[in-house]
């Protein structure tokens, strides 16, 4: 099976399947002398952990062990794998779902392409999210590497099916507060407006889409490559690679193509000796290189594809259409839990073009940019959840 790796100077190569053993993720080009800890990872997986009200009832710890390339403390310049052992796995509803594809979901095309007798149903395999926990402890590396230059980076949920956030805010000391809310939200109204949704829809047996806008702040102009490697381009794959997604636009997106050109313009101006973008019309990247203006990105997701009504598919053993209801245990919205996988495919491809421009070292770590790193990550430790650490214990 190729395709489980991405990336060019910073590449990650994530493995295992939903029901296995367990997930984890190879991440070559870490420079030594990275301060990095299981804990460092572990807060970031908690993030999108799942057996909470809001996202499936499996109750994953999602306790990473580094079981490579971390010497003392910091990263020595060998790959760095990360495991994370699968603790709560019920295959169950799966077998009465062997010979039925759920529509939505990637079980035809994998039967279709690796034949039924090899394709893994469990969960889905590969295809399924369970995956995303492998490319999250990934980009807490990443977004840990990309604090030598100040950037942060903060997603949050923007809207959920209808039910959307009219708010503008880019602001990274409001944006953080996100990371604390159940539903990914740092507005207090909206959350309590989220939560009634989700439960709604759970009561029905079913699920509903959402979008997550990501901002990511103080990147440096000049990323990216022009023609094939574009930053957007590279931003657009990455996140469309995440399971579930069905869009991705930055900046005023899609408005602009209802726009005149007139509406459109981005004047530059003059600020503290420094040129910039007015509006950030293009949210940060234009030409397919960055601008120096905070990335913005959002990525679209479909309902969640399991759920309890009833769904029509075939039975392909005796080929004749059925009725099933999926059992087992889903999201009810994938946005929720996904906006830390979003946050984390930008910092790999951030990290990756930082490489290739030079402005973060393959080799090693200079002591001013771990200095730095402690700096710009307490700013995410101060909004992390509380390690539970009799979870961690069990883990």
């Amino acid at each position: 099976m190729a395709g489980n790796s991405f990336g060019l100077l910073f590449r990650i190569t994530t493995f295992g399947e939903s029901h296995g053993k367990a997930i984890g993720v190879v991440v070559d080009g870490v420079p030594a002398g990275l301060p990095l800890s299981s804990e460092d990872i572990y807060r970031e997986l908690m993030l999108r952990r799942p057996g909470h009200r809001y996202g499936t009832p499996r109750r994953e710890l999602d306790v990473p062990e580094i079981v490579s390339g971390v010497f003392r403390g910091v990263t020595s310049g060998g790959p760095v794998t990360v495991l994370i052992w699968n603790r709560d796995v019920d295959s169950s509803p799966y077998e009465e779902l062997k010979y039925t594809p759920r529509p939505g979901h990637a079980d035809l095309q994998m039967i279709r392409k690796y034949g039924f007798d090899a394709w893994d149903y469990r969960g889905g395999g590969r295809a399924s999210g369970r995956e995303t926990a492998a490319r999250v402890a990934a980009g807490a590396i990443a977004k840990k590497l990309l604090c030598s230059l100040g950037i942060l980076i903060i997603g949050y949920v923007r809207s959920i099916g209808k039910l959307r956030l009219e708010k503008e805010v880019h602001d990274p000391q409001i944006l953080l507060r996100a990371r604390l809310s159940p539903v990914k939200t740092f507005d207090p109204e909206f959350e309590n407006k989220v939560m009634s949704l989700i439960d709604e829809v759970r009561r029905r047996g079913d699920s509903i889409g959402g979008c997550v806008e990501v901002v990511a702040f103080n990147v440096p102009p000049g990323l990216g490559e022009p023609v094939f490697d574009k930053l957007k381009a590279d931003i657009a794959k990455a996140i469309m690679s995440i399971p579930g997604t069905v869009g991705v636009e930055f900046g005023l997106g899609m408005r602009l193509s209802e726009m005149l050109g007139s509406e459109a313009s981005d004047s530059l101006i003059v600020e503290d000796g420094y040129v910039r973008y007015l509006r950030n019309v293009q949210g940060g990247i234009v030409g397919g290189i960055s601008t120096g203006e905070p990335i913005i990105v959002r990525a679209y997701f479909k309902p969640t594809s399991s759920i309890a009504l009833g769904i029509r598919t075939v039975d392909i053993r005796k080929m004749r259409e059925v009725e099933i209801k999926v059992r087992g245990r889903h999201d009810p919205c994938i946005a929720i839990r996904a906006v830390p996988v979003v946050e984390a495919m930008l910092a790999i491809v951030l990290v990756d073009h930082a490489m290739r421009c030079g402005l973060i070292s393959t080799d090693r770590l200079t002591l001013r940019e771990v200095k730095n790193i402690e700096k710009y990550w307490d700013i995410y430790l101060r909004y992390s959840p509380p390690i539970d650490k009799s979870v961690e214990d069990r883990g």
